[in-house]
């Protein structure tokens, strides 16, 4: 089956919001060009991670000598986003994800793939293309200012969570914690 490809070039919005009190969150990569809007689940630490590795190259490519793109340090106000998420309508649950950078264009360019069975399960061995399911990938390029200003919102949205336990490093549920301190 082919595979799907909802493409998103110079994105009019990139974001990373969640649904859902902390503890209970869903993540959510949510992109919108004109008309054409896609949500996808993912995980806290594929958006943390997400966060960190846009700020690692953009951070490179700063220090690169003779480096044609401007490269800001920070994010620009005028791309600062803190709206909600549109309305969700989740199109996969995200497993893998590839982050590179495209010079001819100047762009951050992001991947995300399904969740596939095999990642499921991986005690079966389930390679069965022909299975009817449609794939599907998400495919973002975003300038240098977009992707500056989506890794400094993704790291707010991650912080926003449940505090970490100072002992053990796990989160603190309203409700109680019991610590997990290594034993002695």
């Amino acid at each position: 089956m082919p595979t799907r490809v909802h493409e998103f070039d110079w994105p009019d919005r990139v974001v990373i919001g969640t649904i859902g009190l902390p503890g209970a969150r869903t993540f959510y990569l949510q992109v919108r060009s004109g008309k054409q809007l896609v949500s996808i689940a993912l995980e806290k630490q594929q958006s943390a991670q997400l966060a960190e590795k846009i700020d690692d190259i953009l951070d490179q490519l700063r220090t690169v000598k003779g480096n044609p793109f401007s490269v800001p340090t920070s994010t620009p106000v005028e791309l600062v986003d803190n709206e909600q998420l549109e309305t969700v309508q989740e199109h996969f649950r995200t497993g893998a994800m590839s982050l590179g950078w495209d010079p001819t264009t100047a762009q951050v360019v992001i991947e995300a793939y399904p969740i596939t069975d095999a990642d499921v399960d991986d005690n079966h061995d389930s390679h069965d293309s022909d299975s009817g399911h449609e794939t599907e990938m998400l495919l973002v390029r975003m300038p240098v200012g977009t992707a500056r200003a989506f890794a400094k919102r993704t790291h707010e949205i991650v912080s926003a969570g449940r505090p970490a336990c100072p002992l053990c490093g796990y989160p603190v549920d309203a409700d109680g914690h019991i610590c997990a301190t290594p034993e002695d």
